[in-house]
């Protein structure tokens, strides 16, 4: 009998170990075959970054000291919080989403206007120009779908595939919930240029992206792009896709500015004086879109709490601005609503206009833009949910 149960025990041992070794072959092998992780940096490229005061032994780093140490005892505390049930972390009705046409987007003589997708992605078009902004469409924000939760909304506002002509993509950093393989590689072909941060170019040559097409930027570095002036302004965030790439590319946020209307997009940035800095060197802006979401006490130094988002927009002169990285995935503890509630209610106290779209409305700027609905709440029930003045 004891002869038996060491024989069956050492039989679910061996099982036992041989799915971990299956696991972890499978693993390593993804990770360095699956193109979702994208390229690796030149020799050539690095030794041009390591000139850059914020680039030291193969690493970006911010411009400020910036916490991103989480000891283990702490990350294993967090996971039973992170993954627990709670059902105030989605909407429980579908989103409304405003519907765009094709045609709608080609015509080239409209002030400049907006769309947003829901999260950080945005349609511009400016002074002609059709642009993308950290163009993620993908259902689920990660290397594989098993590893991520999935879009709140199971449409968009207009499929990938019905997108005019662009002119130009502009990326903050590479996280998978602003950089999409799978959106890439349908938007390559009709995309005249790529504007992004040092090192990101890597990932754009490793999916197929002509390199003539690439423009990379450091902070504070301005581009003149088809008649408009980009400028890839510092952030307080960090990069990387892999197991081992923190760090390996640059992040940032960027001024848009046309022949009327100057635009700051935000990235992902935790809260700091570079926002004071970007509005006395490039400001006012006449509507900016800023980061809020996605945060919680343990990573303030990399993603701003809606008060500071409030606090920032007001710090870079934003005439008017629009909360984003929400809406549209779950990728922290709070619930759904809270971004959207909270940086209303800092806004009004310290008097700094805010707009909040639906996503796929037209925002244009030639308009006063007025938020009149809280939308986010049961769609038959948020055109009686009036915003506060």
């Amino acid at each position: 009998m004891l002869k038996f149960l060491f024989k069956t025990l050492k039989i679910i041992m061996l099982t036992l170990l041989s799915i971990v070794l299956i696991l972890i072959v499978l693993v390593v092998l993804f990770v360095n075959f699956s193109p979702e992780f994208g390229g690796n940096q030149s020799k050539q490229k690095l030794a041009e970054f390591e000139k850059l005061d914020y680039f030291e032994d193969g690493k970006f780093s911010n411009l400020m000291p910036t916490n991103m140490d989480m000891d283990f005892s702490e990350a294993i505390k967090m996971l039973p919080e992170f993954f627990k049930n709670d059902p105030s972390r989605r909407p429980d009705f579908d989103l409304p989403i405003t519907h765009r046409d094709s045609l709608e987007l080609v015509t080239k003589d409209q002030p400049t206007r907006l769309v947003w997708f829901g999260h950080s992605t945005f349609l511009l078009q400016i002074d002609g120009k059709t642009i993308l902004i950290d163009p993620m469409f993908g259902e689920v924000p990660a290397p594989n779908p098993l590893l991520g939760k999935k879009r709140y909304s199971k449409e968009l506002p207009i499929e990938v595939e019905k997108l005019p002509q662009i002119d130009m993509i502009i990326m903050s950093h590479d996280h998978y919930d602003h950089l999409d393989y799978g959106s890439i590689q349908k938007l390559k072909d009709k995309t005249k240029a790529f504007y992004m941060p040092l090192g990101m170019g890597a990932h754009f040559e490793e999916w197929g992206v002509d390199s003539s097409k690439i423009n990379e930027l450091g902070w504070w570095d301005e581009i003149q792009a088809d008649g408009l002036l980009l400028a890839l302004t510092p952030a307080r965030h960090f990069s990387g896709r892999g197991l081992n790439d923190r760090f390996a590319t640059l992040w940032g946020s960027w001024v848009i500015r046309g022949e009327s209307d100057n635009i700051y997009f935000s990235g992902d940035s935790g809260y700091g004086p570079h926002f004071k800095q970007i509005g006395e060197k490039y400001g006012p802006f006449n509507f900016a879109m800023m980061e809020c979401g996605q945060y919680n006490e343990r990573w303030t130094d990399i993603h701003m709490i809606p008060e500071e988002t409030a606090q920032a927009a007001k710090d870079i002169k934003a005439k008017v601005f629009m909360p984003i990285h929400w809406a549209a995935f779950t990728l922290a503890m709070h619930s759904w609503r809270d971004p959207v509630e909270r940086v209303l209610a800092k806004a009004n106290e310290i008097n700094q206009p805010i707009y909040v779209p639906e996503i796929g409305e037209f925002i244009e700027l030639d308009k006063n833009l007025i938020t009149t609905h809280k939308w986010w709440l049961e769609p038959s029930t948020s055109s009686k949910q009036m915003v506060s003045k």
